[in-house]
């Protein structure tokens, strides 16, 4: 069975053995596109989410055969540098496997609502799991990437400050997380 869509804004035809074949495994395996992870296979994690014309969906549930003619966007192509930017100046990626359904949630978050509160993306990070992180980190990260989306002209930055596209970010201890810290004893 021949399946034509849009991946990333580019045409795409898959050829798949089975109606109920995942897109996960059809992005990954027969197309090549490893950046969607695979890791519960059951809807669980949100590592594998993509946007599917506009909207995330956990690419593990998705038959491959619904996506006919349809677009859908991986962590390629749906996420703005400034979110990835902000994900590794807050050290929100540790481990990365989580890492790709992350950052497509946070992408979606934010063309929705350029300025999110901790409760709204706690609410659309919901059906993400990382264990490494603590999540703190990765909320720093999305009220940075939305700094950094924003508006407003840029603020002059403090000496020393992490950059994300010529903005600062102003997040306690992002110095450590960067990476500039001295240590103390």
């Amino acid at each position: 069975m021949k399946v034509e869509m849009r991946i990333d804004g580019e045409a795409a035809v898959a050829e798949i053995d089975r109606p109920g074949e995942s897109l996960l495994s059809t992005l990954r395996d027969r197309l090549g596109l490893t950046g969607t992870k695979n890791a519960c296979e059951q809807g669980e994690c949100g590592s594998c989410t993509v946007l599917l014309d506009g909207d995330p969906v956990c690419s593990c549930l998705v038959a491959t055969a619904q996506c006919e003619g349809r677009e859908v966007k991986t962590v390629v192509g749906a996420v703005p540098r400034p979110v990835r930017d902000a994900f590794v100046a807050c050290g929100a990626v540790q481990c990365g496997f989580c890492t790709p359904g992350l950052l497509v949630s946070v992408a979606d978050l934010l063309a929705r609502e350029p300025d999110p509160g901790d409760l709204h993306i706690r609410e659309a990070l919901a059906g993400n799991l990382c264990r490494c992180t603590g999540y703190e980190k990765i909320i720093d990260a999305v009220h940075a990437a939305a700094e950094a989306m924003g508006d407003g002209p840029a603020a002059p930055a403090p000496d020393g400050k992490p950059r994300i596209d010529d903005r600062w970010i102003g997040i306690a201890g992002i110095s450590r997380a960067a990476g500039t810290a001295e240590e103390t004893p």
